[in-house]
């Protein structure tokens, strides 16, 4: 993958992805991983939204819902959009998609990023809301949300600009071509000091303020709240979310530094390993919601449930899931009915017949039901 750095340039690295790798190996796994990973986490992504989605609907959506909801789909954006030119880049080991992905490729795939750091780091303030509006009910403000997220994909979109700027495509064969981020003599002095704090501002302070807000919280919530069980819940959750974010691209942040500062260059196997663990991060997260947020997992089973009484609509009401066996099937099969579309008229309620009627004797001449016989009456 080596090659031959310019004269009259300070930094000269790929980008899109690493080329001129060598060996048949590399080519064939690393794309068939990144396609893993990139149909796993979209899956999942997508089912995280649509229940947000729904949540809002029904009207039960927060602050925290709806930043969890911009979350997953900036991941699925990642997932869909970014992979997939790693890995062509990988399989092909030259640069095939073009001049103009060549220029955006790191500028939006950093966009993403930075804003998925932000946007957790935001959950900090809709969450100190939602808990001290818990009396009151829900808090949701969509005119700070929408606010404060196109204040965050503003400045994400902003961040990234030297990534844009520099990188150019470069022939290297007859018929063969590399992208690579080439920056002059004239403009080292400038970027050696934005990348000290490009990193820095997108992701060092706003991940330690994160975990240590959360873990503050958390102790809170754990030893102080009123209600430290639903409270202590949801902050384990966005803790988790937030540590996952930080451990899982510390690898890509700390490699684009070590480039950038002009120090010697990583190994390969390192750099690759970064930028497969970013894309593993964004198919963690939905992990982390629908097996530890209480209504993403309860929107998840209500989900599945509503498939599968619509793929079987056309089947009688009669063969709905029928409420015997154990106590855990007879909870199941009760919702799995409640959500059932072509469900059987319920018989109106007569307990106040039976309420009155109950340990009486009756005579063997007295009718039991008045009113079939009205000449017994009269």
């Amino acid at each position: 993958m080596n090659i031959e750095q310019p004269t009259n340039v300070t930094f000269f690295d790929f980008v899109g992805g690493v080329q001129l790798l060598q060996g048949k190996d590399t080519r064939t796994a690393l794309p068939v991983i990144l396609i893993g990973i990139c149909v796993s986490g979209a899956v999942g992504n997508l089912l995280v939204s649509l229940i947000f989605i729904r949540d809002f609907r029904n009207g039960r959506g927060s602050e925290v819902k709806a930043l969890l909801a911009s979350l997953a789909s900036t991941d699925l954006v990642i997932l869909v959009l970014c992979a997939p030119v790693r890995a062509v880049t990988y399989y092909k080991q030259t640069w095939t998609l073009g001049s103009f992905v060549c220029s955006t490729a790191d500028w939006f795939q950093h966009t993403c990023v930075v804003a998925k750091t932000l946007i957790l780091a935001a959950t900090t303030r809709a969450k100190h809301n939602l808990v001290s509006n818990t009396a009151k009910g829900p808090f949701y403000s969509p005119a700070w949300i929408h606010g404060a997220l196109a204040l965050i994909w503003i400045v994400s979109m902003m961040f990234p600009i030297p990534q844009m700027m520099f990188a150019s495509l470069q022939p290297y064969d007859r018929d063969a071509a590399i992208c690579v981020s080439v920056m002059p003599v004239c403009a080292s002095n400038f970027m050696n000091l934005f990348y000290k704090i490009y990193p820095t501002a997108t992701f060092v302070l706003p991940c330690v303020f994160t975990l240590a807000y959360y873990t503050k919280s958390l102790h809170t919530a754990v030893n102080h709240a009123p209600s430290p069980r639903q409270q202590s819940k949801v902050t384990l959750v966005l803790l988790c979310l937030s540590g996952a974010n930080a451990i899982m691209l510390l690898p890509e942040w700390g490699t684009f530094t070590w480039i950038r500062l002009g120090y010697n260059k990583p190994p390969v196997g390192l750099v690759i390993f970064a930028q497969v663990l970013l894309y593993a991060c964004s198919s963690l997260s939905p992990v982390i919601s629908m097996t530890m947020y209480d209504d993403v997992r309860q929107g998840l089973i209500t989900l599945w449930f509503v498939a599968t009484c619509r793929g079987s609509k056309q089947i009688p009401s009669n063969n709905c899931l029928k409420t015997e066996g154990n106590g855990a099937e007879v909870g199941a099969n009760a919702i799995a009915n409640a959500n059932c579309q072509d469900k059987e008229k319920t018989f109106p309620d007569v307990e106040h017949f039976w309420t009155g009627r109950r340990d009486t004797h009756v005579e063997e001449e007295q009718d039991p039901i008045p009113w079939e016989k009205e000449e017994k009456m009269l």
